[in-house]
């Protein structure tokens, strides 16, 4: 009677740890709220160096973006798009040892939210959909991928800081006229901040929360 109890016991117990498991995506966090204020138009404009390294460090001192802004439900979620983003002017070009860089993205590309400090009123996520096709000197590649980054409220700076593995060098097509300085093997990098604007002037503002 003792073993049957037992043996009841181990089975009730396997039952209960196996519904465990399967019970527990039903019992995730709901998805998270992005609320942007205010929504619609902005412009960015960089603070300080804009620099894209693919094995040699490609400086931009003027780099602007615009697109818009909205509210979105996710994580991640899109809560903004690039619509128009430049590196360089004619009269001041992005620069490399190998000479002038010219650097024409391919968009829209996207702002993900991912996590937000209620306390610090921070961002954290990522620019995606990138795409660009670079040309240095001779060298011309194409780089896409996305790029991880910060959006602060109280600055309306959103730092783009990409991590190794963030971004590739496409293979499609291959870089051309680079020999073996930049590669399909090259992890490029792009780091900078920009400093965003609303259409009526003001800092917008990202919140997360959770309904």
């Amino acid at each position: 009677m003792k073993k049957h109890t037992r043996r009841l016991a181990v089975v009730a117990g396997a039952a209960a740890a196996a519904f465990g498991l399967t019970a527990g995506p039903a019992s995730a966090a709901p998805s998270t709220n992005w609320t942007v204020t205010p929504t619609g138009s902005y412009t960015a404009t960089n603070s300080g160096n804009i620099v894209l390294t693919a094995t040699i460090p490609m400086t931009c001192t003027t780099s602007g973006a615009s697109g818009t802004m909205s509210n979105a439900t996710g994580n991640p979620a899109t809560v903004a798009t690039i619509s128009s983003i430049s590196f360089g002017t004619s009269a001041s070009p992005c620069t490399s040892v190998l000479g002038n860089v010219s650097t024409v993205a391919v968009t829209p590309w996207t702002v993900v939210a991912q996590d937000y400090n209620a306390t610090t009123g921070v961002t954290t996520g990522y620019v995606g959909n990138v795409k660009a096709n670079v040309t240095a000197g001779a060298c011309k590649f194409t780089v896409t991928g996305k790029a991880s980054g910060t959006y602060t409220n109280s600055s309306g700076v959103l730092a783009v800081n990409s991590v190794a593995g963030d971004l590739v060098v496409s293979s499609n097509p291959a870089p051309v006229n680079c020999g073996t300085v930049v590669t399909t093997s090259t992890k490029p990098t792009f780091k900078g901040n920009y400093v965003i604007k609303a259409s009526n002037g003001s800092i917008p503002k990202i919140v997360g929360s959770n309904p």
